[in-house]
């Protein structure tokens, strides 16, 4: 972890965990309009207590609220942005080792100026911070998630003749939406980007090219909005990024080693610490590491939250070894590669997995760096 036990720390992880029934059932009530917003939210808060205190008995120092109140992990959050409208859903074709999957996660467009009208997620960050002894974790996606899928067709012409003011209005409204939660004590924020993980995966590449943008030069852009976003943070607080290759069911969209965004990523971006997906074969190897500088960690995810298997602790400490080849050991850390629960749905484990998979990530971590 960083000095003085700041994030990101030896044992972290990811965020979101498997909604709990009773949250999933008050949803789907809900749904049918037979309870209130009110009453909802009332059962995400004694199903989020249950959990910080799950995470707190197991040792982490990162706690966070699971996500418990999200149907995804990025529009729950981007959606509360005006000049954002949902547009249908982009087909993604989603891989695991227990088959496919056809998923649409919903397009976004924009669709008049960007703007902060509201707080979007100060309250329920602020719900973690009041009952916790530990350092609570933000999870937000990252401002890039609202240009990638769509690029530039997706932005209104009319609205942004200029690309240039939408992407100045977005990191505006980021670094409206961090001063907040700054205010709010938060001083661990995660942005989860799926984008630059995409890049790396041929056929993703040629997908970029197909909706009119420059794979080759998108991680330049998106470092340039990031850096812009976080910007104006306060010292204290510690921004991490996590790289996804798509986690829905225990499947994924996209594969490929890191080697075509890293030299941009560990040295153009502007954060404290990498959540890199290490779980398995298609993250490819540790090579890309060897770009990362002095003082910033790198969290290896080399547990996987997408098979109930539990990883060899012999095993971890070999592959940690292997990173440290090209990062020094004091820079690298361990978590589960992604989520447990990226959308409402979850990935094919059991609580009880998911609880032993954190317990894991903490025993390990405490035998390698002692």
């Amino acid at each position: 972890m960083g000095a003085n036990g700041t994030p990101p720390f030896r044992a972290d992880h990811v965020g979101s965990m498997l909604r709990p029934k009773e949250v999933l059932d008050a949803r789907a009530r809900r749904q049918r309009g037979e309870i209130s917003a009110e009453d909802l939210r009332e059962a995400e808060n004694g199903a989020i207590e249950k959990v910080i205190k799950k995470q707190e008995e197991i040792g982490l120092q990162a706690v966070t609220d699971g996500e418990f109140r999200r149907a995804m992990f990025h529009v729950d959050f981007l959606e509360h942005l005006k000049g954002v409208v949902i547009k249908g859903g982009i087909p993604i074709k989603f891989r695991g080792k227990a088959g496919e999957h056809e998923f649409a996660p919903p397009r976004m467009e924009v669709a008049g100026r960007l703007e902060r009208v509201r707080q979007i997620a100060v309250e329920d960050f602020t719900f973690v911070r009041e009952r916790t002894r530990q350092t609570a974790k933000l999870c937000i996606p990252s401002p890039t998630m609202l240009h990638f899928r769509s690029g530039r067709k997706g932005i209104s012409e009319e609205v942004y003749p200029d690309i240039e003011d939408f992407f100045a209005d977005l990191a505006r409204a980021y670094r409206e939406e961090i001063a907040a939660l700054a205010a709010a004590g938060c001083t661990y924020l995660q942005l989860d980007d799926t984008n630059l993980a995409y890049l790396c995966d041929p056929a993703m590449r040629e997908r970029t090219r197909q909706i009119g943008e420059n794979p080759d030069e998108l991680p330049k852009l998106y470092a340039r909005i990031i850096n812009d976003a976080i910007g104006a943070r306060p010292p204290e607080m510690k921004v991490c990024i996590h790289l996804c290759r798509g986690n829905f069911r225990s499947t994924w969209a996209a594969e490929g080693g890191y080697e075509p965004v890293a030299e941009v990523l560990f040295n153009e971006l502007n954060v404290d610490g990498y959540f890199l997906e290490y779980d398995d074969e298609r993250s490819g190897d540790f090579a890309p590491l060897r770009f990362v500088p002095k003082g910033k960690m790198v969290v290896l995810g080399l547990i996987s939250s997408k098979v109930p298997a539990l990883e060899s602790k012999d095993a971890l400490k070999s592959r940690i070894d292997e990173a440290a080849a090209y990062v020094p050991m004091e820079q690298l850390a361990l978590s589960p590669q992604c989520g447990f629960s990226s959308t409402v749905e979850g990935n094919e484990i059991t609580e009880h997995d998911q609880f032993a998979k954190l317990e894991l990530v903490v025993e390990t971590a405490a035998e390698v760096w002692n």
